[in-house]
């Protein structure tokens, strides 16, 4: 396990995802965990920023998932939690080798991950005046 913390604003948000995507490698799963307002959605568009990729990047409050090109997945289970997650045949879609952010994840998720040996990056935002400090966990079992 390793763990680090970075405090950004906007303007150093490019880099720190940039160095998230070091991190993961060519695919990973990344539970976003944080308050309404926190951040966890501009995390997600400067990710996939970050990865050329020019498309519209919104919340899938709603319809639980929605697809950037090829490569990224994002995931929104505020609504249903972890266990509309399953329900909805979506836990399976993990093992994918494409990039996995996980919006409003819980220790249901988390406890999943670990006992199938699944990596993943947790990333934990709060509000820090006006910026975000971001914890991160990276938990690997290989």
């Amino acid at each position: 396990m390793k763990e680090f913390e970075r405090v950004c604003g906007l303007k150093d948000l490019p880099s720190f995802t940039k160095e998230i995507l070091e991190e993961l490698g060519e695919c990973g799963i990344v539970l976003l965990k944080g308050d309404l307002a926190a951040g966890k959605t501009t995390f997600v568009k400067e990710f996939v920023k970050s990865l050329d990729l020019h498309v519209a990047v919104s919340s899938p409050t709603f319809s639980v998932l929605n697809e950037y090109g090829k490569r990224v997945c994002h995931y929104d289970i505020y609504q249903k939690g972890f266990d509309g997650f399953l329900q909805n045949g979506l836990f399976e879609k993990l093992e994918e080798p494409k990039y996995h952010l996980v919006e409003w994840a819980d220790a249901a998720m988390e406890s999943m991950l670990k006992k199938l040996e699944m990596d993943y990056t947790k990333i934990d935002i709060t509000s820090h005046k006006d910026k975000r400090n971001y914890k991160v966990t990276i938990n690997a079992h290989s």
